[in-house]
This record gives structure tokens, sequence and C-alpha cells, in this order.
């Protein structure tokens, strides 16, 4: 018969595979370990691929080296000219050394999305409400260059930020509405007026035309008799000649 195996094998072989499964770690392609041993940070992160950690003396963080893609909440903001609006934006940052991202900051997700809402209202704060409608561009520059200015000593790259949205009060939206409109008639009344001129101008140059050839004047009554005839069948029209006219009409 086999001899037995003892209690002390059966622990022993478990204490070695827990420690076994302690020190063999496999990190992804975009994960980085930040090692710690004895609770001194080590020179460079370890990954990707299999990485031995010889716990407990050794420890690591895993962090993630993708792009993160974070929705900043929407924030009150009153902008330069005291209108009330409520903006919200989404901002685009990365790790980019994982060592800086463990010990410098407690929690660098947080931090970076407290620090982006802070910066949303400051930079806002200091527009009025038609750069914020017409020079989003410019802003959301802005932005990036501040956050990522106060990220850098975490390790963290801000790559963009971008305005999502601007929600403005009602009777805001209203009083753009009207202005809106108030545009548009202008518009309306500036193309009514040039058309007015220009055929102001060819008239004038049609006038002069006919005082030059005084039978053009009674080829177009003519046209205007045979325009009547097509339209209306049932109107009948004397031609009136005009000379017969001017002994009514007041001698100059």
């Amino acid at each position: 018969m086999p001899p037995a195996i003892g209690p002390g094998i059966l622990i022993a072989v478990f204490i070695l595979l827990l420690f076994l499964f302690k020190w063999v770690n496999i990190l992804k392609e975009y994960e980085r370990a930040v090692t710690f041993w004895l609770g001194r940070l080590a020179k460079d992160p370890k990954g990707p691929g299999l990485v031995l950690i010889f716990w407990p003396f050794e420890t690591m963080v895993r962090i993630s080296l993708r792009t993160i893609v974070h929705d900043v909440p929407s924030q009150d903001i009153i902008t330069r000219d005291n209108v009330s609006v409520k903006v919200n934006a989404v901002v685009y940052f990365r790790v980019v050394d994982p060592s800086r991202a463990v010990v410098a900051v407690e929690n660098y997700l947080y931090a970076t999305s407290q620090l982006a809402q802070t910066t949303l209202r400051s930079v806002l704060g200091q527009a009025t409400l038609d750069e914020l409608l017409s020079e989003r561009e410019k802003l959301n520059i802005e932005l990036q260059k501040v956050i990522d200015e106060h990220t850098n000593p975490w390790g963290i790259k801000v790559s963009l930020v971008e305005v999502k949205q601007v929600d403005l009060p009602l009777e805001m939206q209203r009083a753009m509405a009207r202005q809106a409109e108030a545009e548009r008639e202008k518009r309306a009344k500036i193309i009514h007026a040039e058309g007015e001129a220009q055929a102001a101008a060819k008239l004038s140059e049609a006038a002069e035309v006919i005082g030059r050839e005084p039978a053009t004047l009674q080829l177009r009554y003519l046209q205007t008799l045979t325009e009547i005839a097509n339209e209306k069948n049932s109107t009948i029209v004397f031609p009136l000649p005009i000379e017969l006219m001017k002994a009514f009409l007041p001698k100059s």
C-alpha cells in the first residue's frame, strides 16, 4: 500500500500554490504594473506579458494606458455678460507615466474629473455668451491647455476637451429667436429696397428710350392690350389714343 499523504504535505502544497498564483501575473498589452519592493517604488513599471511579483515582499498596482473618455457633468456657469447657462463637456485623457499616476495622486481618475469641472466653470465664466456659442473651438483649446498643464505632474496627458452642450434659459432662447427674426426681416427689407432701386434704374432707362422713340410707347400699349385679351376673354377693351388725353393734361 502507498504511504498516506500527511496533512503537513497538503498544507505545504496549498501554500506553494498560493504563492505561485500570487507570483505569476499576466498583463495585457495596454496594462502596466507599478511595483513596490518592501514599500519602495521600483524604477520602471513591468509588463506587458508574464510578470513575476514576489509577494508578500513585492506588490503591484495595475494601470491601464488606454485613452479614457470622461463625461463632465453639467455645470452651472455665469458668463462674463451675466447670463446663466448649463454646460457639459467631454475630456479625453490617458496615463503616460504609470509611476507618477500611482505615487503623485491618490486617485487620478477622480482628481482629473474634479479638475475638469472646476476648469470648465472658471474658463467659460470668462467668456461672453456670443463667444460661448460661436467660438467653441477656441474655448476647447483653452480648456485642454489648462487641464493638461495641471495634470502633467500626475503623469496624465489630456489630448482633447470638447464642450458638448450649452443649455440656455427659456427666456434667453425666446430673446435670441426674436433677434434672429428681426435680423431676417432686416435682410428682407434691404433686399427688397435693392430690388426697387434696380427696377427704378431700369424704368428710367426705358423712359429715355421711349422719349427718343415715340412709336415705342404705342407698341407697348398694343402689347398690353394683347396680354389683357389673353387673360380676360370676357372683358372688352376700347383703345383710346393717348393724344386725346393731352387736352385734359395741365400745360407746362
